[in-house]
């Protein structure tokens, strides 16, 4: 019989950091993810979802062992058309019969909300961290990436769920000559005086976050019902990220002055944090310091590619590449690049990642079930 508890003691809390580790103990690609970025998405003082949205943690226990967990909640800046919840942070053993438990947990608690609908695996925040199945590319993930054993794509599709969309990771080698379609775009801007790049520097740091702000908020302002970031949710972004950056390896464009695409990218953090453990106190942090002083990273990682709308599809993108590659070539050592994911509902994006040459090394899925298994399932809407 297995029972489920509700994560609300320090004890649970900590089994349900710990259950994981003990799952994936003799998996070598397994990197244990930071237990402070877990349980800050449990935080209410520090994730905002709570202010619009509800999150409960479960543990599942047989004959007094763990045998799963998972996170299910309600977002509601997450919510479209149809009403839907989502679950995350689900590990489970080998079992068909208690992934089924979990799900069912997890469909009435949505469902007493009002809910038609769960995506999974997904996180009670922004996609950019614990979000989807891995299903193919079981290599060691990047920073904030799931990584799960392959049986779970089937413990989520002989349940019901299907693929709401893929989630796609392109790599190259990071010195590879760039491609000859961004080649001719970069011979054609440079010939315009007005037209220039900078790399983001930690000195000038005011200057990229207002840049960023400025990229961010009008290209995407069409996504998922209008994504925006305030500039001081982009200052704590960058805040964030200034003591892990390379100065080589984010840019950006400019016409005239005016900021007009951007390529954020930062070294693979997982390539230091896998030594400890999902652990990140006083020592932890000396110990991170160490290695990002002594170990060779190898991989540098493509976070955010953005062009403003009235200058897409003008060439703007190889221009940037090409002057960003020309000089991390002979900057930097890196030997590998992988970008973030790519939804397959996103022919932009594709197309980039396809010029620039890349092949598809990970992909991820993410999953919907639709409480109601008479209506018609229906994909992801092409952006």
């Amino acid at each position: 019989m297995i029972i489920a508890e509700e994560v609300l003691s320090s004890a649970q809390k900590k089994e349900f950091l710990e259950f994981p580790a003990r799952l994936y103990k003799d998996d070598k690609a397994y990197i244990r993810p930071l237990d402070k970025d877990i349980e800050s998405v449990f935080d209410n003082s520090k994730n905002k979802c709570f202010t619009t949205g509800e999150s409960k943690r479960f543990l599942f226990k047989k004959d007094h062992k763990t045998v799963g967990k998972v996170a299910v909640f309600i977002n509601k800046q997450y919510i479209e058309k149809q009403p839907t919840g989502g679950i995350g942070f689900f590990d489970c053993i080998n079992d068909q019969e208690t992934a089924n438990f979990i799900f069912e947990h997890c469909k009435n608690w949505l469902q007493q909300r009002g809910m038609e609908a769960m995506d999974g695996s997904i996180n009670f925040g922004e996609r950019n961290k614990f979000w989807g199945v891995l299903i193919e590319g079981f290599s060691e993930p990047l920073y904030g990436m799931n990584y799960n054993f392959p049986y779970y794509k089937d413990l989520f599709e002989n349940y019901g769920f299907q693929i709401y969309y893929n989630q796609l990771c392109f790599s190259r080698k990071a010195h590879a000559p760039t491609s000859r379609i961004f080649n001719i775009m970069h011979a054609k801007h440079s010939k315009n005086e007005n037209f220039s790049s900078k790399r983001v520097t930690k000195a000038n740091m005011d200057r990229f976050t207002e840049d960023f702000y400025t990229i961010y908020n009008k290209s995407w302002e069409s996504h998922g019902g209008g994504k925006q970031m305030s500039l001081n949710d982009v200052k704590k972004l960058f805040n964030t990220m200034k003591p892990v950056m390379n100065e080589h390896i984010a840019w950006f464009a400019y016409e005239s002055g005016n900021p007009i695409a951007m390529w954020i990218n930062i070294p693979d953090l997982n390539q230091w944090f896998k030594y400890l453990d999902g652990k990140f106190g006083f020592l932890d942090k000396l110990k991170f310091l160490y290695y990002k002083t002594f170990k060779h990273n190898s991989k540098f990682v493509g976070l955010i590619f953005g062009v403003l709308p009235e200058w897409q599809n003008k060439g703007v993108e190889g221009y940037l590449i090409v002057e960003a590659a020309n000089h991390f070539r002979v900057a930097t050592k890196f030997e590998d690049f992988e970008m973030q994911w790519i939804g397959d509902f996103n022919p932009k994006m594709l197309g980039l990642a396809k010029h620039l040459e890349t092949e598809v090394t990970r992909k991820l899925a993410t999953y919907r079930y639709l409480f109601d298994r008479t209506k018609e399932f229906e994909k992801h809407p092409t952006v």
